[in-house]
């Protein structure tokens, strides 16, 4: 029985240094993939790139799209429907003879 200790004390002494590298690598492993900057969290802030990315090419989009119509709207470039338009929105009103539609929010 002494004999089986001793035997396991010396293996064991040649085990310890080697398991703890498995452990540690296994430790670092799972860190750098799934830890706060490891590839699934690299993966995540790469797709959230992209759609702010695509977000700001639709608002750039929309933007270049009012000050074409701001644009339209100054005294050297007047556009008579668009000031039209635009005062008939702002004032409420309509011409006896127009039929207006009016579009919920919603309906979409």
């Amino acid at each position: 029985m002494l004999a089986l200790a001793r035997e396991f004390r010396f293996r064991a002494r040649h085990l310890v240094f080697p398991m703890l590298g498995v452990l540690l690598m296994l430790y670092f492993g799972y860190h750098a993939v799934q830890g706060d900057r490891g590839l699934l969290a690299l993966m995540k802030r790469s797709n959230d790139v992209e759609e702010a990315r695509s977000r700001v090419a639709a608002l750039r989009a929309e933007h270049e799209a009012i000050e074409h119509k701001v644009a339209r709207l100054k005294p050297e470039s007047l556009d008579l429907d668009l000031l039209d338009e635009r005062a008939r929105a702002i004032l409420n009103l309509s011409a006896p003879d127009e039929v207006v539609l009016i579009e919920r929010p919603d309906a979409r």
